[in-house]
């Protein structure tokens, strides 16, 4: 499935396609915050910014996930999940980029990083760094 260019996350897709990690902080306390909502969580501001964070990132989790999944993921099965915690606070999902087979354990210092993986297709992926 290709991410939606519409909505709350637009800013976020296209900054990964221009190579960058844009993150929504609210315009009113500065909380950063991912997924992108319409309302910070902290003061209730419908008050939008989008700030360019550094990628730097540790595991905070992972799993792996095996068939049946959905049919978009079916050839791609098992491949490892993880959810990774920002050093600027927010948390993201990801997979590992390409080429990166092994599980990587939970504290691992990664860098969060745009990869191609169609046409007009870029995601979020880490590398160990």
């Amino acid at each position: 499935p290709t991410p939606a260019l519409d909505g709350d996350g637009t800013p976020f897709w296209l900054g990964l396609r221009a190579g960058r990690l844009d993150v929504q902080a609210c315009g009113e306390c500065g909380v950063l915050r991912h997924p992108p909502s319409p309302v910070c969580r902290a003061c209730h501001s419908t008050q939008t910014t989008w700030t360019t964070v550094s990628g730097q990132a540790e595991v905070w989790t992972h799993t792996t996930v095996h068939p049946p999944t959905l049919p978009a993921f079916t050839d791609e099965t098992p491949y490892h999940a993880y959810v990774v915690r920002l050093t600027e606070g927010p948390f993201l999902v990801v997979r590992a980029e390409r080429g990166i087979d092994a599980l990587l354990p939970i504290g691992t210092p990664v860098e969060v990083v745009a990869e191609t993986v169609g046409d007009d297709i870029v995601l979020p992926a880490i590398r160990p760094v």
